[in-house]
């Protein structure tokens, strides 16, 4: 039996929302509403054109995943068409998302990620959402075996980089500020590492913001990011100048995952104090704002966009 079709208003309720995975990827968007309908070949004509675009290809499946909808027409496109590694990989992410909601073992899940990663051995994917379900789920020592293995087939991996420096700051976060907390220098290395055009330039700027959440979780900094001292001091000013100055020369029109990067990059220019550096980047955002790091440490994400956006363009 197929799956039902998503609730009436299910597009309205999605419309209304501030926040959507999907960026600006249009067709994206036209992908996962026709996979909401069961038209699952669209998703099948975007994956199949989206190649070997490991960043890109990462992101179209993982948003596509985290619909309710999507292992169940997972399912029946793999019984339309059973050796569809696509399939088989959309189907393994929606997985991992069911066990992060607790609808799922994550034992089996686990089990159904590697031998997805069996059936396409050169893509990052299978072991992006492996690495998803470990950074939340899973042992330190596992959650670093998992992202060599992203790393083994796509090096400069954005969003498997992203999840590693969430992780990394987490540790010792009763401990206070510490400025040669292994995160920062796990994120200088990555920069350092990358090519001299990827966007892996910003993720020291990353790692700061993470490292944020979890001090002021804690109590060890303020709960107001523009009141406390995380952002204005000198390693602080250095990593913000030079991932600003990065973006100024390499800025990466194309990357699936760019609006992520600069929606930390305009945080952390706007508690930095920086309004015209800051204006510059909300006006590449426009209205594509994401929860992280607005939301941190317990803030009403779009509340807090909307007023550091008027306050670095002056309309506040």
């Amino acid at each position: 039996m197929s799956p039902p079709p998503p609730p009436l208003g299910r597009g309205r309720k999605r419309a209304a929302q501030a926040f959507d995975d999907a960026l600006d990827d249009a067709e994206l968007i036209s992908a996962r509403a026709a996979l909401a309908q069961g038209r699952w070949q669209s998703a099948r004509s975007l994956l199949v054109h989206t190649g070997d675009d490991w960043d890109r290809r990462g992101h179209r499946i993982t948003v596509l995943a985290k619909e309710s909808y999507s292992a169940p027409w997972a399912r029946e496109w793999l019984l339309a068409e059973p050796d569809s590694t696509d399939a088989s990989v959309l189907l393994v992410l929606s997985l991992v998302h069911r066990a992060l909601r607790g609808k799922e073992k994550p034992a089996r899940v686990r089990e159904a990620c590697r031998e997805a990663a069996a059936l396409v051995p050169h893509d990052p994917t299978p072991w992006l959402g492996l690495l998803i379900l470990e950074r939340s789920l899973g042992a330190a020592d596992e959650v670093v075996r998992v992202f060599e293995a992203v790393r083994a087939r796509y090096a400069d991996h954005h969003h498997a980089h992203h999840l590693m420096v969430a992780r990394l700051a987490e540790r010792g976060g009763d401990d206070g500020p510490d400025p040669l907390h292994e995160v920062y220098d796990f994120a200088n290395w990555a920069a350092e590492q990358a090519p001299a055009d990827s966007p892996l330039a910003i993720l020291p700027v990353v790692a700061h913001a993470e490292r944020y959440r979890v001090l002021a979780a804690a109590g060890h900094e303020s709960a107001d990011p523009n009141a406390c001292g995380h952002w204005v001091g000198r390693r602080a000013r250095l990593v913000m100048k030079a991932a600003f100055d990065w973006w100024l020369e390499w800025e990466q029109d194309g990357h699936p995952r760019r609006l992520i990067d600069l929606n930390f990059l305009a945080h952390a220019k706007s508690c930095e104090g920086r309004g015209a550096e800051a204006a510059a980047l909300f006006h590449r955002i426009g209205e594509h704002v994401t929860p992280a790091p607005w939301s941190y440490p317990d803030r009403d994400p779009y509340a807090a966009f909307r007023a550091a956006r008027a306050s670095a363009l002056g309309t506040a």
